[in-house]
């Protein structure tokens, strides 16, 4: 069994998502960063850490690619075109989204006050909603982001979707908007963020 360290408030929701959408039975420990049931799997007090026979494994994405892979869903195998897409949207995912809400939430509350730079959080919404047209562009057709299957990118963009709505950062896209509406329904992110 797995166990799951971090809140669902935090990118743990991401793992907690993945693992309901897989069927896989885990502990969730709902610690916060840099407490010591983190710090002690993780020094840099980052979470999510998931724990497989002893083994903690950090960073929600690696988190999540791991278990997509070792149970054969919600990712195209490795060395193919599609699985080269569905990298190459992720990152674009981290890069884009996932840079610009972190960006923003470490000068609202994370950085010590001396050194945060509230201004900087006009730039970044620019950004979010610039990625969000060009993000409109890759999308597959289908309910999911690279068309008819659901695989990582999704579980990425819709945690950042929900960030960005929470960060006060505007969806524009009505596509992005469907979209992210369609994602909350499934009865697996229900479950998820219930916790």
């Amino acid at each position: 069994m797995y166990t799951v360290i971090g809140t669902v408030k935090s990118r743990a929701a991401r793992v907690l998502w993945m693992l309901e959408e897989l069927g896989q039975p885990y502990e969730h420990i709902p610690a916060q960063p840099q407490s010591e049931g983190v710090v002690q799997f993780n020094p840099a007090g980052k979470v999510p850490v998931l724990i497989e026979d002893g083994t903690p494994i950090t960073d929600s994405t690696a988190i999540i690619q791991y278990l997509a892979d070792k149970h054969g869903k919600l990712t195209y195998r490795a060395g193919t075109l599609d699985r080269a897409r569905q990298d190459s949207l992720t990152q674009f995912l981290l890069d884009e989204f996932d840079a610009a809400l972190w960006m923003a939430a470490r000068h609202s509350f994370v950085l010590p006050e001396e050194l945060r730079h509230a201004a900087i959080k006009n730039t970044l919404r620019w950004e979010f909603e610039r990625s969000q047209r060009t993000l409109v562009h890759r999308m597959g057709e289908g309910p999911f982001v690279m068309g008819d299957t659901m695989t990582v990118p999704d579980i990425i963009l819709t945690h950042c979707g929900n960030w960005a709505l929470a960060a006060k950062f505007p969806i524009v896209e009505h596509r992005l908007s469907d979209y992210l509406q369609r994602m909350r329904e499934r009865p697996a992110f229900k479950r998820a963020m219930a916790l």
